[in-house]
């Protein structure tokens, strides 16, 4: 099974993501966060268990307090020190092509999404 975690600041697209989830024959364990820093602070805390870490992470860019950009930098120092490799996927409304340029300076980000996420998406990346 499949662990997926899905930040983003708003609930409604929690529900939808959980809602295409439920359609697609993925086997998959799904956590939905709205701080960032929560995901992060538990990564640097149980980074060697690889059995409790995500296999990938949905981050969202622009949220208030603490937003995808911050968390990317952040998960850039802890990455190296985590037990097990976790695939990055950047979903957003951000149509911008200077944002879709900044995603790819990351080598831990495999996507940038744009939103809404479709049935299709999950189906693309096997998270299974």
């Amino acid at each position: 099974m499949s662990r997926l975690v899905l930040i983003d600041d708003e609930q409604i697209f929690h529900k939808i993501v959980q809602m295409t989830l439920q359609r697609t024959e993925s086997s998959h364990q799904a956590t939905y966060c709205m701080d960032a820093e929560l995901i992060l602070d538990y990564l640097e805390e149980r980074g060697t268990v690889s059995e409790v870490l995500p296999d990938y992470i949905f981050v969202d860019l622009y949220m208030p307090r603490f937003d995808g950009w911050s968390f990317l930098d952040r998960f850039r120092n802890i990455y190296p020190s985590l037990n097990k490799e976790i695939t990055i996927y950047i979903v957003s409304s951000s149509i911008d092509p200077r944002d879709i340029e900044r995603s790819k300076s990351y080598p831990f980000v495999t996507r940038f999404i744009s939103k809404p996420i479709m049935k299709e998406i999950f189906e693309q990346i096997s998270l299974n």
